[in-house]
This record gives C-alpha cells, sequence and structure tokens, in this order.
C-alpha cells in the first residue's frame, strides 16, 4: 500500500514528472484536458472531412477533369506533409502547447481564404495552407494528451479522441447538406473557419507538458505545473493527500542527439520503419477512397443532395468502430486491433467497390458502407493510440510527426491517384487499389509491430526487451 503524501510537499530525492502523473487517480480533471483536446481535434476533422462532400461541386463549378479534381482534393494533404513534420520537430524543440494553439490559428485563417478563392490555382493554394494548419495539430493533439493521461487510460482516451474524427466528419456532411445546396460551397468554407476562436479556451486551460518540461532541463517550470495538476485532481476527487511517486527510471537524456536521428537509431529503427509503412499505405486508401466517395456516387447517377446524405449515413458506422476499438485496445491490444481493422477495411472496400455501388440498391450501398467505415474508424482509433507510444520523450512529438507526414505524402498520392485510375479501371478498380493498400498496412504492423498496451510510456526504450517492460506494465484494471 503506497503512503499518503501531500501533492506539494518537497522531497530531497525529486520524483519525475512520470512518476507523479502516473500515481494520479483519474478525475474530472484528466476528462476536461481530455474534452478540449478532443473538440480541437474534432473541429481540424471537419475541415479534413469537408473536401468528401464538396468537391463533386467544385468539379463541376470549375470544370474540371478527373486528374484535375484528383489534384484540388490532394492539395491540403500537401501541406499536411510539411506541417506534421514541421510541427514534430517544433513540438520536441519548443513544446507541445504553443504549436497546439499555433496550428488552430493557421487552419482557421486558411478555411476563410478558401471560401474567397474563385479560381481552381488559388483554391489549391489555400488548401495546401489548411493543410499545413491541419497537419500541426493532429500528431501533436496525440502527443500532449498521451503525455497527461495515466497509463491504463492512455490507450483508452486517446482512441475515443480519435472518435471525433468521425463526428467530425458527419458533422461536415450535415453543414454541406443544408448548406452545399443553396449556398454553395465557399459559405461551407466561411462557416468552418468559425471554430478557430476555440484556441482561447486551449490556451487558458491546457497547460505545457510536465514530461517535456523536464526531458529539455526545466524542473522548476516542470514542478509548478505539475503542482498546479495535482492540487486540481486532489480537489477533483476530494482527497487531502495522494500516493507517493513510484520511482519510474528514464532513458538518460542524450543532448546531442536530435530528435530525427534519434527516431532512426537504436530500438526505434524498426519501429519507425513499420509506422511509416502503415501510415503511408492506411492513408493513401483511406483519403484516395473518402475524398471522392460522393463523386463516384454522383458519377454512378446519385444526385448531389442524395450523395451528400448517402456519405454522412456510411460515415456514422465510424461511431460504433471507434468506440469498438477504443475497448478493444486495452482489452486485446494495439497490434492485434490495428491489423484487423485494416483487413476488415480492405475486404469491405473490395466488396464495395465490386458490387454495392453498381447494384442499385441504396440499402446494400449503404449497409456495405456501414461496415467498411466501420472498420475503418477502428483502424483510426488504433493508429493514432499506437504511434506516440512508439517513442520516448525527447523524440515522441517528431516520431510521430513525421509518421504522420509520410502519411500525408499517401494521403496526397491517394486523391490523385484515385483520379488517374477511375478512367482506365473504372470504380472497381479505384476500391481494389484501396483494398490492396490496407493490405500492405496490415503486413507491416503484422511482421514489424510491437504490443505496447500497459506500456508506461518511458518504458519505451526497453519494450523490446520483455523482462525490462514488465516493470512498466500496468493493466486497465489496476
Amino acid at each position: 500500500m503506497p503512503t499518503a503524501i501531500p501533492a506539494s510537499s518537497s522531497r530531497s530525492a525529486r520524483a519525475s514528472a512520470a512518476a507523479r502523473l502516473e500515481r494520479l487517480p483519474f478525475s474530472s480533471y484528466h476528462r476536461t484536458i481530455f474534452v478540449i483536446i478532443a473538440i480541437a481535434f474534432f473541429f481540424d476533422s471537419i475541415d479534413l472531412g469537408t473536401m468528401t462532400f464538396v468537391l463533386g461541386s467544385i468539379k463541376t463549378e470549375f470544370g474540371l477533369s478527373s486528374a484535375t479534381a484528383g489534384l484540388v482534393a490532394s492539395a491540403s494533404f500537401f501541406g499536411m506533409v510539411g506541417g506534421a513534420a514541421i510541427a514534430g520537430l517544433l513540438a520536441d524543440r519548443f513544446g507541445r502547447r504553443p504549436v497546439f494553439q499555433w496550428s488552430m490559428v493557421l487552419w482557421g485563417v486558411a478555411s476563410y481564404l478558401c471560401s474567397t478563392a474563385h479560381s481552381v490555382d488559388s483554391l489549391i493554394a489555400w488548401r495546401v495552407l489548411l493543410g499545413l494548419g491541419m497537419g500541426m495539430e493532429f500528431p501533436i493533439a496525440q502527443t500532449l494528451l498521451s503525455e497527461f493521461v495515466p497509463t491504463a487510460s492512455r490507450g483508452r482516451l486517446i482512441a475515443l479522441m480519435d472518435g471525433f474524427w468521425p463526428l467530425g466528419f458527419i458533422t461536415s456532411g450535415i453543414v454541406c447538406y443544408f448548406v452545399l445546396p443553396s449556398y454553395g460551397w465557399r459559405t461551407v468554407f466561411a462557416l468552418l473557419a468559425i471554430p478557430a476562436v476555440f484556441v482561447l479556451i486551449v490556451r487558458r486551460i491546457v497547460p505545457e507538458s510536465p514530461r517535456w518540461l523536464e526531458h529539455r532541463g526545466r524542473p522548476a517550470d516542470a514542478d509548478t505545473v505539475l503542482a498546479q495538476i495535482e492540487a486540481k485532481v486532489m480537489r477533483a476527487t476530494g482527497r487531502t493527500t495522494l500516493p507517493a511517486p513510484s520511482m519510474l527510471e528514464e532513458p538518460a537524456i542524450v543532448r546531442s542527439r536530435g530528435a530525427f536521428r534519434e527516431i532512426w537509431s537504436g530500438v526505434y529503427r524498426s519501429r519507425t520503419i513499420m509506422v511509416w509503412l502503415l501510415w503511408f499505405f492506411a492513408l493513401l486508401g483511406f483519403y484516395g477512397l473518402t475524398s471522392w466517395l460522393g463523386a463516384l456516387m454522383q458519377q454512378a447517377g446519385v444526385a448531389v443532395t442524395k450523395s451528400v446524405l448517402y456519405t454522412m449515413l456510411i460515415s456514422l458506422g465510424g461511431v460504433p468502430g471507434f468506440l469498438c476499438a477504443a475497448w478493444l485496445v486495452e482489452r486485446w491490444g494495439r497490434k492485434p486491433v490495428c491489423v484487423t481493422s485494416l483487413v476488415g477495411g480492405g475486404v469491405m472496400a473490395f466488396v464495395y467497390g465490386q458490387t454495392a455501388l453498381h447494384a442499385n440498391n441504396v440499402g446494400l450501398l449503404i449497409s456495405t458502407g456501414l461496415v467498411m467505415q466501420f472498420f475503418l474508424f477502428a483502424m483510426w482509433a488504433a493508429l493514432y493510440t499506437y504511434t506516440p507510444e512508439l517513442y520516448g520523450t525527447g523524440a515522441r512529438a517528431t516520431g510521430s510527426g513525421f509518421a504522420s507526414a509520410i502519411g500525408r505524402i499517401g494521403s496526397l498520392i491517394g486523391p490523385y491517384a484515385v483520379g488517374v485510375v477511375l478512367p482506365i479501371f473504372g470504380q472497381g478498380g479505384v476500391f481494389t487499389l484501396g483494398a490492396l493498400s490496407f493490405a500492405v498496412a496490415a503486413l507491416a504492423v503484422w511482421v514489424m509491430g510491437i504490443e505496447t498496451r500497459g506500456l508506461a510510456l518511458e518504458s519505451l526504450a526497453a519494450a523490446d526487451e520483455p523482462d525490462a517492460a514488465s516493470a512498466y506494465r500496468v493493466t486497465a484494471d489496476e
């Protein structure tokens, strides 16, 4: 039974930030941090999902070819490549919190600028800028949340945070359903710029990561933030004392090695190769299909309004998908959930493209699409949970950011590749391309992936050594 001590008591032997955070009981404070980060993630996801619904209208207004329309759909992913890579490096160098805030400001401004575009060239330029902001936000959100939440709740909450992405996708569909037919796609983009003011709440409530502060050699700042967190947790739980921190060992800080070099060193090298393959092929398949889904329905003879409605209904399958994944990642593990969801998504994408899209049967079209989205959004939940757990504090944002950046290369290739493949191989060929992409991603995880369920973040440098890692393993029931 741990000794109860006052949260703010000074100790001659200073406990690490990780030890002090891990001993905290899960409370309404953690839920508040989760909700704020998840809502920011949700607003970003609305912008990302919008192109699925407005691409057909943009294609018609500007008279675009399939290949050029694919380039428009891919434009934001060009920005996301740079945004994700830069954000990781900046967050490991200057902190998680400022990068997270500026990403929100950037995508809000860029979304408004998209509404002012009166040529395809200017629209592409603003979509690239929008992608830069979105690319910065996604990996920092998962990094920031993973460093605040105790191990036993980490996987579930990060998976649930990713669930705000299908909710954002659904919301973008609702906005487009009511706004697009009467007011056009420019109004949609203007409305989606408004949520960027949420940055004011983030700035007020979300502190800097104590783990990062400590790693950067700022123990006094880390202690200040930790004392504030501990006081809020005690108020939330009604406690006057907290358990004594366990002494989690942390890898020595190597000052001479940059974060990018670190993700390619020693034990991290194989993880980096694996997670880059995972992100590249998973996102190539996902965005190649979803960016074109509404337009493919319209090409198959579905009216614009109905294509938006059907796409929105299909995306509802993602809600039970991420909820199921959020439960399974803590019960079954990150690796098996990731592999199973990728394989399931690939099978259903193939079935959808070969049968449902051509069956002239609305029930089959929607039911098959629901199952496909169930697996694909479960994949997203597993992917966002898994990635930041593969790296230590000094390289976590960089590792997550570059994995996301590589994924965004797949994202920008996917929609353009669909525009090229579609005239040659038809809609069946498009969904076969997506299915094969998911299969390659699943194979990479199956062959090279490690299991991180129940491991404290500080143990990751030793996670390939079962005896060393076992000392840090925490079950969800503890």
